[in-house]
């Protein structure tokens, strides 16, 4: 039966990281069997400018009818002026909340060629590989009461509620604990139980789970600054680690920079069945927006994340990422992982290398 995926652009690079992507999964459909039907929806600013809403309904239509979501970026200095309620942003939260797109997986693989482009050793670096599992539907950024209010004293005041309940902690402990076990058998948890009483609760239903349903699983437990400091430390001490929305939103920005550059990490965001949204962690980048300059490779191997995970076309997937590596064996460079020796290339290009590249 063919699968839809629901194609959303968004802001900035964004166009053009996707423009790749779909080029990539017209030649999977054409020449590798696979079958599927590709749709265009708006979300963030071209929403915005095109609907006045960063979420239009057509939009959440097709995402919730698609089999699977591929996402470019939203944001932008254009929308920055507008209310927080209708910004980009918005329309990003709202997908993943309407999706029930609880679970975030972002890895951090240092492909051994770009071991000189990261900024910290190679020694330190070299054959990480890292899964940073972060909830995504919950805490700090959904949570209520929020808002800014007048004081008395004349004063206003910012506020946000940092929540989860049971059930949230359990189904994003299971995600981690299940990738473990395919892994190393190593599960980190990020908190901050010393001052935090809601990751007090994270850190001790973990615990329970991972002695109950989970012991052949070595579970440890870390402070989030601590977490920080250590990924710069010594990164390949940790295999999977497991941490909430606004935890994980900084962790795993931090684990790009040990690869190289963050255009190279891509994210699944999925649901209780397997439904996804895939996308690269970075942003729109609209410095660089329309210049032909972005890399592709986190978008690319995105689409390697969905082939997988929502598509069970693993040996697509493992086609798609061994291309990656074999354009980066050939040194080929977009500028923001460029090395002395290799060749530059731009968007357009890395795309059709990668396509080339496929066996």
């Amino acid at each position: 039966m063919s699968k839809t995926i629901a194609v959303l652009p968004g802001d900035g690079i964004g166009p053009e990281i996707i423009t790749e992507a779909v080029k990539l999964l017209e030649v999977l459909k054409q020449s590798h069997g696979l079958d599927i039907q590709l749709e265009k929806g708006l979300i963030g600013g071209a929403a915005i400018d095109a609907t006045g809403k960063p979420l239009p309904d057509e939009t959440l239509e097709l995402v919730k009818k698609s089999d699977a979501v591929l996402l470019g970026a939203v944001g932008g200095a254009k929308w920055e002026p507008l209310p927080i309620a209708i910004r980009p942003e918005k329309g990003l939260l709202g997908l993943r909340a309407e999706l029930g797109l609880f679970a975030n997986l972002r890895p951090a693989i240092l492909f051994p060629e770009l071991a000189d482009a990261s900024t910290l050793k190679p020694a330190v670096v070299a054959g990480l590989d890292i899964l940073i599992i972060r909830e995504l539907t919950g805490g700090i950024y959904f949570g209520k009461p929020r808002g800014v209010r007048n004081l008395d004293n004349g004063e206003q005041q910012g506020f946000n509620t940092l929540v989860y309940d049971t059930h949230e902690i359990e189904r994003i402990a299971k995600v981690g604990f299940e990738s473990a076990m395919k892994r190393q058998k190593k599960l980190c948890s990020i908190d901050k139980a010393n001052v935090l009483e809601a990751t007090e609760l994270w850190r001790e239903i973990i615990t329970k789970i991972g002695k109950n349903d989970y012991p052949e699983v070595d579970l440890t437990h870390m402070y989030v600054d601590n977490a920080a400091m250590q990924l710069v430390r010594y990164p390949k001490q940790f295999d999977v680690m497991v941490t909430n929305n606004m935890f994980g939103d900084i962790l795993s920005d931090l684990a790009s920079q040990l690869t190289g550059s963050i255009g190279m990490l891509p994210s699944a965001s999925l649901d209780a069945n397997g439904k996804g949204m895939y996308e690269p962690i970075h942003g729109s980048a609209p410095d660089i927006a329309g210049q032909n300059k972005a890399n592709p490779l986190a978008t690319i191997l995105s689409v390697a994340m969905l082939l997988r995970y929502s598509l069970q076309q693993a040996e697509l997937a493992n086609k798609v990422e061994n291309a990656v590596s074999k354009v980066l064996q050939n040194g080929l460079r977009t500028v923001d992982i460029l090395q002395a020796g290799k060749t530059v290339v731009n968007t357009e290009e890395m795309g059709d290398a990668i396509i080339a590249a496929l066996d």
